[in-house]
């Protein structure tokens, strides 16, 4: 799971392609995806990179956290494992007021 690579600061206009062929300078690059908003369909400027192994992605940690892409300077670091969020039911419901009775 040490290959799996957080990059932020993501121009909003990056593909999935074009960091595919830029991280590929670092090794082998397994998968690529770009977290999209869900409402408005457009990027929300931070993705994950999967590299082919653990010394790829060290490698790519090195050559570009930091780094200019695209005129925007990256972060790279490892993935964190994604926590596990209760899920709220209670979303549409409004709050405050009193009750009456």
């Amino acid at each position: 799971m040490d290959n799996k690579l957080y990059v932020g600061n993501l121009p909003y206009a990056a593909t999935e392609e074009q960091l595919k062929v830029h991280f590929s300078q670092a090794g082998t690059v397994t998968s690529v995806a770009l977290i999209i908003d869900r409402a408005s369909g457009r990027a929300k400027g931070f993705g994950f990179v999967e590299m082919a192994t653990s010394e790829d992605a060290q490698k790519a940690i090195s050559m570009f956290n930091g780094q200019e892409f695209m005129g925007r300077s990256l972060t790279v670091n490892i993935a964190k494992p994604r926590e596990e969020r209760p899920r709220s039911f209670n979303r549409n419901r409004g709050g405050g007021g009193r009750d009456r009775q």
